[in-house]
């Protein structure tokens, strides 16, 4: 597999300082345990500030999905009803106020359903143990869009 920086882009969407920081580390065939690690250690090279700005270009789980690329489309699976895009609107605004960064998590075929029961027990956590989860979620995200790459 060979990796460009524009493929680096799509893998970590709508980060493109983690794109550009990844892609100065790693060489065209690294592998996607490379790519991850490297993203692992250039987060915990980065500011809280920047940590949460990667989290905060994140698409919200439920969003309106005219808004969503066509990866996280794929990814966040078909719209869910009424009730559950309203309650995972809802606690979405709570996690953000809460803890001041935007709610990640691989989706991984779980309904919003699903995910908001996820969201809910995640707002009882601590908030540097949950910006790691976040962090986490999110490398977990870019692992699985790595192993899907043609």
């Amino acid at each position: 597999m060979t990796i460009v920086r524009a493929d680096l882009e799509k893998v970590f969407e709508r980060a493109p300082m983690l794109a550009e920081r990844v892609a100065r580390s790693v060489g065209p065939a690294a592998s996607p345990l490379a790519i991850v690690a490297a993203a692992r250690l250039e987060l915990a090279r980065m500011s809280e500030t920047e940590r949460i700005a990667v989290l905060d270009a994140h698409p919200r789980i439920g969003a309106d999905r005219a808004t969503l690329s066509a990866l996280s489309r794929r990814e966040q699976g078909e719209d869910a009803d009424a009730d559950v895009t309203k309650e995972l609107g809802r606690l979405n605004e709570l996690y953000e106020r809460r803890f001041g960064f935007r709610f990640v998590v691989w989706v991984n075929g779980r309904t919003k359903a699903a995910i908001a029961t996820v969201l809910r027990e995640r707002l009882t956590h601590d908030r540097e143990p949950e910006l790691a989860a976040g962090i986490e979620e999110f490398l977990a995200i870019a692992a699985d869009r790595l192993r899907a790459r043609p």
